[in-house]
């Protein structure tokens, strides 16, 4: 099975080469693509200058966009979905995302903090199904309509489109955390990113439309 990885990225400069740096090791990945969404900083100059296909887009849309912009690019079997910002990435971890549906022992796998950060752990712990690190057969990714409107609520989306099967394996992922939005953006910015992140998410749990 071919698989590419895809990654949604806002102001992620400071992380973003080190993801990809670790992705270019790994011979499974045939392409990294990462979706600039209306990035200030210089996350598309970091991605382009370790080999990564780049899709720029010229306003900040939102993750559900993001992921499907790069979404309609991917023709490969398997995605492999990462955030940006993550820390700590290891090519163990990512083999532990794509190892069960290679073997075809899942449909979708959900990575899971463990032993990194204690609050990025506890988060996980709290709330195991928003992780944002997944691999899955593009083939169900499909199926899931309205991505573009699901902002931070597309896990969400990508769990009730799963919910009556038996294919989710959750892995851990030892080590890793990621930045947290008040260290990124200022405490004030930070906590508004967040808010909005739970109303996306809300409204993913409490919405029909799928």
């Amino acid at each position: 099975m071919r698989i590419k990885a895809l990654i949604p990225a806002f102001n992620e400069e400071k992380t973003i080469g080190n993801i990809i740096d670790i992705l270019n090791t790994i011979p499974r990945i045939d392409e990294v693509i990462v979706v600039d969404d209306g990035s200030k900083d210089n996350t598309h100059q970091e991605a382009e200058s370790r080999g990564a296909k780049v899709i720029k887009l010229d306003e900040n849309r939102g993750k559900g966009a993001a992921l499907q912009e790069g979404i309609s690019k991917i023709d490969t079997e398997i995605i492999l979905l990462l955030d940006g910002d993550l820390i700590g990435l290891k090519d163990t971890h990512i083999y532990k995302l794509i190892n069960p549906l290679l073997a075809d022992e899942a449909d979708m796998t959900i990575g899971i903090f463990k032993k990194g950060r204690g609050l990025t752990d506890l988060a996980q712990v709290v709330s195991p199904k928003l992780s944002g690190q997944r691999a899955i057969k593009l083939s169900e990714l499909k199926k899931i309509n309205s991505l573009d409107k699901k902002g931070f609520g597309v896990e969400i989306a990508l769990n009730k489109h799963f919910k009556d099967k038996n294919r989710v394996k959750k892995v851990p992922l030892k080590e890793l955390t990621h930045v947290m939005k008040e260290e990124k953006m200022g405490f004030v910015e930070g906590a508004k990113a967040r808010s909005k992140m739970y109303l996306d998410i809300l409204k993913s749990i409490f919405t029909n439309i799928i």
